[in-house]
């Protein structure tokens, strides 16, 4: 799994068929799952563990067996506890293109006129829904001639049960205020992305909200549950990270690269989320 950017604009899959699989553990270089969007839909799975998941303004806690399901745009972001969890990423506009009778079901969801439920919990709950979806990743984590068939064929099914089912809601405006406050967050969290290399203050930050900084500390905190500068820094080590797992640079090279003036302090904060140094956890 490549890293994403907040706004992940990048092709999943290829044209003929734009379906991706990524698994998720420990030794992954993207195992937290940062704040980003796409347009692309998505379900996630988890097999062990427990995942806190945030969709939107949303939270909730994932289980293994629990299934998620993002619609395209929803701002999400995931924090694994000892977990193992797996995505599949799809163009659901790729429905709407051959079977006008199938087409018109799938233009409700990308209308949002039919808000799909975003989360089934456990196999003991929706088990069409669960055996389904079992089918779909089983073939997309182990490829075999013929499986993009199966996985069209399974999420055609899934979505048969959704309307059969009637596990959707019909369309419910967001409230003009929630709605603007996630769009405000996304402001915030897109300067980071595009800027974390560069010394950041909270004025700029507070300024890419349009609020005062004051005001800007309790939003952020009250959306995201960490104070903008933690946050910040928690980026930062995020794209080290990926940089020790992915490039031979060295440490230095890495902890300058990611928006760290010094590297001492880089150390420490490295170590305050990753519970090791960088130079470990890159084995270097």
């Amino acid at each position: 799994m490549q890293f994403m950017d907040l706004n992940e604009k990048r092709q999943h899959g290829t044209s003929d068929f734009p379906f991706a699989y990524y698994h998720l553990d420990r030794q992954h270089p993207r195992y937290v799952m940062n704040y980003h969007w796409h347009q692309e839909y998505e379900l996630i799975r988890v097999l062990s563990g427990e995942l806190d998941m945030t969709l939107d303004e949303r939270s909730l806690r994932m289980q293994a067996g629990d299934l998620v399901f993002v619609h395209g745009g929803v701002l999400h972001s995931g924090t694994p506890h000892d977990c193992v969890y797996e995505c599949l990423v799809f163009d659901l506009n790729a429905f709407t293109r051959h079977n006008s009778s199938c087409g018109a079901y799938i233009q409700k969801i990308l209308d949002r006129s039919a808000l799909v439920f975003d989360f089934f919990a456990g196999e003991k709950y929706h088990t069409s829904v669960m055996s389904i979806t079992n089918h779909i990743f089983d073939a997309m984590s182990c490829p075999y001639p013929g499986f993009e068939m199966m996985v069209i064929g399974e999420l055609y099914h899934f979505f048969s049960v959704v309307f059969r089912d009637h596990l959707y809601m019909e369309s419910i405006p967001q409230t003009r205020k929630g709605y603007r406050k996630v769009l405000q967050l996304r402001k915030v969290l897109d300067y980071i992305d595009k800027n974390y290399s560069q010394p950041i203050t909270l004025d700029e930050l507070a300024a890419a909200a349009s609020m005062s900084p004051k005001y800007f500390c309790r939003f952020f905190s009250s959306m995201t549950h960490r104070t903008p500068m933690d946050y910040l820094n928690y980026q930062r080590i995020e794209h080290a990270c990926y940089e020790l797992s992915t490039t031979d640079s060295s440490v230095t090279d890495v902890a300058y690269a990611c928006g760290f003036g010094d590297v001492s302090y880089f150390i420490k904060i490295f170590r305050k989320y990753k519970g090791t140094t960088p130079g470990k956890y890159a084995g270097k």
